[in-house]
């Protein structure tokens, strides 16, 4: 299968966070001329069962998986009349799933899941898992706005810039994103002055700070250098930390990127400090951008 022909995958479970992300990928697929597949791993059923039995009037041991699967293609054509739509339901657990999908998808979303009903807040250990390993690039729907693609809110795509000083892959989905939504592309890059590089001289205090400011943005010119002229783009260095900083700026976008480094042979958990902490606490969707090394 062709790249351009790749479908975006949805990773459902009845849950309402899920369904707002079919919402979101539904329009998705509309901007990029893809078809929308939606997966259930039918383990999922477990936990989340109860949420949709109430939605049919059923017991939870009464739902089946294809209830869950047609209620999000429901929703999925409610939304978006003109997408190709495809359902699967598979007996495994959801990440060894999803993971597995992600290597022929062109996008791979998933909702949120919160625990003790706090589902804003916090991030189930499904997309945490899937978002450290998915081949492809991965949105975790968030949000109070989160549902909206064509009619963004803020008009802004963010990209965050880290410590590699460039993230090539992560700059490239966000711009092509901006593109897509007509919408402005943010290049967001933290600076810290270390403490042991500052002066207690009046006239000298702020030469080490302006250093770093200065350097921050040098990274981000050369990290926006190769996106089209067509993307309107703005460059914004802050200091703080880098998971404070990010999630800030999500509070004034639509879509935020950031790269998540992919080692070869390397099994293990791949998702750093930052695009963790970004995952809990970002106040839009984020996408998750393997950097291959």
């Amino acid at each position: 299968m062709a790249m351009d022909d790749l479908p975006i995958v949805v990773g459902v479970d009845g849950s309402e966070p899920s369904l707002r992300a079919v919402d979101w990928a539904a329009d998705e697929a509309v901007l990029r001329e893809v078809p929308l597949r939606l997966v259930y791993a039918s383990l999922w059923e477990r936990y989340e069962g109860a949420a949709l039995a109430q939605d049919l009037g059923k017991q939870s041991e009464q739902v089946r998986a294809e209830d869950i699967v047609e209620t999000a293609a429901l929703r999925a054509e409610r939304r978006q009349t003109a997408v190709k739509i495809s359902t699967d339901t598979l007996p495994e657990e959801p990440d060894h799933a999803l993971v597995r999908e992600s290597r022929n998808a062109a996008l791979l979303v998933t909702g949120t899941r919160g625990r003790s009903g706090i589902t804003e807040a916090l991030l189930g250990s499904v997309s945490l898992t899937v978002a450290g390993h998915a081949h492809c690039p991965m949105v975790v729907v968030r949000g109070s706005h989160d549902n909206q693609v064509r009619s963004g809110t803020h008009g802004r795509v963010v990209v965050g810039v880290g410590e590699r000083r460039t993230t090539p892959a992560a700059v490239r989905f966000a711009s092509d994103e901006a593109r897509r939504r007509g919408a402005v592309l943010e290049a967001v890059r933290a600076w810290r002055c270390p403490a042991h590089e500052t002066t207690g001289h009046p006239l000298l205090a702020g030469e080490p700070a302006r250093m770093h400011e200065q350097q921050a943005v040098e990274v981000l010119e050369k990290a926006l250098h190769d996106v089209c002229a067509d993307v309107e783009t703005h460059r914004r260095a802050f200091e703080g930390t880098t998971r404070n900083v990010l999630a800030d700026a999500s509070r004034r976008a639509d879509l935020l990127v950031i790269g998540a480094e992919r080692r070869h042979r390397h099994f293990g958990l791949q998702l750093g400090r930052v695009a963790h902490g970004v995952l809990h606490h970002s106040a839009c969707p984020v996408a998750i951008v393997p950097e291959r090394e």
